[in-house]
């Protein structure tokens, strides 16, 4: 049996036509899509707030983020998207997602050192990439999405 130490789990899910991964210990909920109410002067990324059982929780388009092209919303693909609520240095921060996957167990020696550009992203962002079946799942470091002077700019939209 494996131990803790050797396995951890990834919430995946699409962003654009790329697979990616946050720990599961960084996600606090996967909510459905919702209207988000724009906030004026806010960073080009923040696409603004949502109000979610008397939270107010900022939300952030990591396709504006990364310089992903969205994909083209249909009847269905709005349905399959959501927001993950994440808990980023004890702040609530949601990011948009184009499709939730699944919850994934990885094995740390198959998480390999990112290349050192992928898909738009800079590798700042990214603890490694696990190879699939179908391709690769791009894991993202939820506390270097944003450098401090970003995530205050963030939390205070709270």
């Amino acid at each position: 049996m494996a131990t803790e130490d050797t396995q951890f789990q990834l919430v995946s899910f699409h962003l654009g036509e790329e697979l990616y991964g946050v720990s599961i210990m960084d996600v606090k909920e996967i909510v459905r899509l919702q209207n988000v109410r724009y906030i004026p002067n806010a960073p080009y990324y923040v696409e603004g707030i949502i109000n979610l059982r008397g939270e107010i929780i900022p939300i952030i388009d990591l396709h504006k983020r990364f310089n992903i092209p969205a994909v083209a919303k249909t009847e269905e693909t709005e349905m399959e998207g959501g927001f993950i609520i994440l808990d980023i240095e004890g702040n609530k921060i949601g990011i948009i997602i184009d499709k939730v996957e699944r919850v994934v167990t990885v094995q740390r020696e198959d998480v390999k050192d990112p290349p050192q550009m992928l898909t738009g992203i800079g590798t700042e962002y990214i603890d490694g990439v696990i190879r699939e079946e179908q391709g690769y799942l791009i894991m993202l470091n939820t506390r270097k999405l944003f450098n401090a002077k970003e995530l205050q700019k963030i939390i205070e939209m709270q």
